[in-house]
Parts: structure tokens; C-alpha cells; sequence
């Protein structure tokens, strides 16, 4: 009798644990896009397009910083796991700036624009991004490249770089939380993604090459307390999605020998799904 006794407390003790394991919490987990534009103290295009130059490198350690900010105010909010994708063109991270309690994405190549990014994040957030191409009082505006200045438009609306970042994150039902970046990059988040998605803003814009900046010290704590409002705003904030096909239309100038000021060129069709938007 002695063997069924101890079956049955093994039995008991087996299921004890796999009820604990069920009522276990989900992990919380952040998935943060970067840009370099839009971080504290950059204004200028000199800091951006010319990788590991001084001013580059300065401007890479300010948006380093920037980042440590939301990661330390999302770890402070309870987050679990924060995966960071460098989104700049050339690539902005700085190994040795990198904050604890996050792991970073760098380097291309990638095998998808958004690597790592899937279902079980419970936000996405979008750091150091800048107003799309043609906003007047949009500090380095542009969308996807500032030299052919491109324009686009999906199911008729003019969209920047937020909508397409936060389209890709709303393909898996991830919903934008979060957006940094000038005054102008505040107001084209509210626009699109509601007011409930957080908006911190790291300076103001008086023109495309020139702001009103905000002193670091008031920035990162701005950031690292717009993280925390943003972790208690997952409920409130909805993926955002387009309606799909999406009809779309791009402008560019083409600058050659024959045209130095640059010829408009337009392209227009469809786009089958979300995360094709940036192959268009």
C-alpha cells in the first residue's frame, strides 16, 4: 500500500505545480525601434548621414543615452524582457553605451526590417524617430531617405515613418505605445496612433536644420517617466492597421548630371500586406 500512498502524493505535488505554472503571469515584453534623428540634441543632418565622424559619434552617445532612459523607466514598470532594433540607416549603436536589462539589435543585413518582432510583445515603442517628409517645423523631416526626399501616401493619407513602423507592429497585433522625437513627431503620433499613445518630446522645431533644444538632463527624465505612463497604457492603446490592399502612391526625386535641383518621379500601386510596406 505503501507505493500507491507515495503515487499519489507525487501525483498531488505534480499537480500543484502544473496549476502554479498555468497561473503564472505571461512574461512582459517592449519591442523599441530607434532612429537617430530624433534624439535628444540632434538637429542636424551633418550629425546622421556621415557614419563614425565626431559629430556622428556624439550624436550616437546622446541617443544611447535617450534609450537608457525608456529602458530603465520600462524596467521600472515592471517589464520583463526589452528587445532594442537599431532603425537608423547606418547604424547608431554604440556596444559600450548599451543600458542592462535590454538586449540590442544592430548591423545589416537583417532577414526582416523589424527582426525579433512577433505576437508576444505586448507594445512596441519608437525612440529618437523625426516628422515625415515636408512638415514645416519638423526637425530633419523626412521619410525613409532624406537625399531623394520621399514622399508616400497609403489609401490616399500622406504617412511617414510612425505609421510604417507602427503598420509593421499592428501586422502582429502589437500596439504602439510610444513615440519620441521633436514637437512635430509628437503631434504626427497623436494624429495617427490616438491619444493614448505616449509622446515624449526631446526639442522643438524652428525649421528642418534647426530647434529649440531641451536641456539632457530634463529630456531623459521626461523618457524614462513617459516609459513607465506607457507600460500602464498597453490597455488603452489599440494596434494600428490600414486597410488592406493598401493603395499606394510614392514620390522621389531622381538627381542626376541632367538634373541637379531633381526630377519628380511618381510610382503608384498596391501593397498586399503590412510587411511589405517598405519595399514599395
Amino acid at each position: 500500500m505503501w507505493f500507491r500512498s507515495l503515487a499519489v502524493k507525487c501525483f498531488v505535488v505534480a499537480l500543484v505545480v502544473v496549476c502554479a505554472a498555468a497561473d503564472k503571469p505571461a512574461r512582459l515584453k517592449i519591442y523599441i525601434e530607434t532612429d537617430l534623428e530624433g534624439a535628444s540634441g540632434v538637429f542636424k543632418f551633418s550629425q546622421t548621414r556621415e557614419k563614425d565622424t565626431p559629430l556622428n559619434l556624439q550624436a550616437c552617445r546622446w541617443l544611447m543615452e535617450d534609450i537608457a532612459a525608456v529602458v530603465r523607466g520600462l524596467r521600472a514598470a515592471g517589464v520583463d524582457e526589452i528587445l532594442v532594433l537599431d532603425g537608423h540607416g547606418t547604424q547608431a549603436f554604440l556596444p559600450d553605451h548599451m543600458e542592462p536589462g535590454a538586449k540590442y539589435i544592430t548591423g545589416t543585413p537583417r532577414p526582416s526590417v523589424t527582426w525579433g518582432l512577433d505576437e508576444t510583445y505586448a507594445g512596441f515603442i519608437i525612440v529618437g524617430v523625426h516628422a515625415m517628409m515636408g512638415t514645416p517645423d519638423g526637425v530633419l523631416c523626412h521619410t525613409q531617405s532624406s537625399r531623394s526626399e520621399n514622399r508616400y501616401w497609403y489609401n490616399g493619407v500622406e504617412s511617414g515613418e510612425i505609421v510604417q513602423g507602427a503598420a509593421i507592429a499592428g501586422h502582429y497585433g502589437v500596439p504602439t505605445i510610444m513615440v519620441t522625437g521633436d514637437e512635430a513627431t509628437c503631434r504626427e503620433a497623436h494624429k495617427f496612433l490616438g491619444e493614448h499613445c505616449v509622446t515624449v518630446a526631446t526639442k522643438q522645431g524652428v525649421a528642418r536644420e534647426s530647434a529649440v533644444l531641451y536641456p539632457f538632463q530634463e529630456t531623459r527624465k521626461a523618457l524614462y517617466e513617459g516609459a513607465k505612463r506607457a507600460v500602464a497604457a498597453i490597455p488603452r492603446c489599440k494596434p494600428f492597421k490600414l486597410q488592406l490592399p493598401i493603395q499606394a502612391k510614392k514620390q522621389w526625386l531622381l538627381r542626376d548630371a541632367n538634373h541637379s535641383q531633381g526630377k519628380l518621379m511618381t510610382k503608384e500601386g498596391q501593397i498586399a500586406d503590412m510587411l511589405h510596406i517598405l519595399s514599395f
